[in-house]
């Protein structure tokens, strides 16, 4: 029950901040300089421009198919919260009366993107969207094999197009700056600065790496028993140990220096890794 309490207002702060971001984003960059983004957002931005329709209205119509598609691809919990976070962020752009920031043009771009991009990360953390556009790109990639980054790309390039047909070329451009803006922002969000890296290492010396991992970093290793697979048909394969970790990327350096001092001919191999939970990712304190 406490943590179910606990979950219930760590998500409502993060979507209570992710609509006040993406309102400051759109009121106080985008909007009053006829700047458009990607996504649902830019499609609610470029329609808003060219049709006199409230934005307010558009962000809630243009997301409602992208919820009803999440009610059945995410589940229950996913398409209320973005419900309410939707409306609420409807809300916002309509009745707070959010301060017009700057008029220059690459200021709009960047601040307007980050903004935005903070307030669609802060959503996703807090269990929900502001932005359907990956709801979509889930659905789509489940039919056509398709990733979901090449979907999400194909869409905006299709936004961008028309907003350069339909408004002009400059602003198809400041609203591929605007884009990148927003999606390294909301990247930064989601990973964090201590982005995980998951470590895989195959050496002789695995019982050293394994020491010196737990002993010198003071992190937490997984050992897989693994055999070679280079050999002719009926060789005995060798066996050996397969080390796992994960670091921050911050550490990355520091691991490759230690395990070539240990072994230069070490098999390292290195995979992002979005999230974690459990186990010892924090570094844990050493005493001598």
């Amino acid at each position: 029950m406490k943590n179910n309490v606990t979950n219930f207002v760590k998500d409502a702060v993060f979507i209570l901040i992710s609509i006040f971001s993406a309102g400051f984003g759109l009121k106080g960059f985008l909007l009053p300089n006829s700047f458009i983004d990607g996504g649902a957002m830019g499609i609610s931005l470029l329609f808003s421009e060219i049709s006199g329709i409230s934005l307010s209205i558009l962000i809630v119509a243009i997301n409602l198919p992208f919820l009803i598609l999440g009610y059945s691809q995410v589940g229950k919990e996913f398409a209320l919260k973005s419900i309410v976070s939707i409306i609420a962020l409807a809300l916002i752009v309509h009745f707070v009366p959010y301060p017009i920031i700057t008029s220059d043009k690459l200021l709009i771009a960047v601040f307007g993107g980050f903004f935005l991009g903070a307030g669609i990360g802060m959503a996703i953390r807090g269990g929900s969207v502001i932005d359907g556009t990956e709801v979509l790109a889930i659905h789509l990639s489940k039919k056509t094999g398709l990733s979901i980054g090449d979907i999400v790309l194909t869409f905006n390039i299709i936004i961008f197009s028309f907003g350069a047909y339909i408004l002009s070329i400059e602003v198809a451009l400041y609203a591929i700056l605007t884009y990148l803006a927003a999606s390294k922002t909301i990247n930064f969000i989601i990973v964090g600065v201590e982005e995980f890296t998951g470590i895989t290492i195959i050496s002789d010396f695995s019982e050293q790496i394994r020491l010196m991992i737990t002993e010198k970093l003071g992190r937490g290793v997984t050992i897989y028993a693994g055999k070679g697979g280079f050999g002719k048909k009926g060789d005995i394969l060798k066996q050996f140990d397969i080390v796992y970790t994960v670091i921050t990327r911050l550490e990355i350096a520091r691991l490759k220096n230690e395990i070539n001092n240990i072994d230069p001919n070490a098999f390292i191999i290195m995979n992002s890794i979005k999230d974690t939970k459990g186990g010892m990712i924090k570094k844990r304190p050493l005493h001598d």
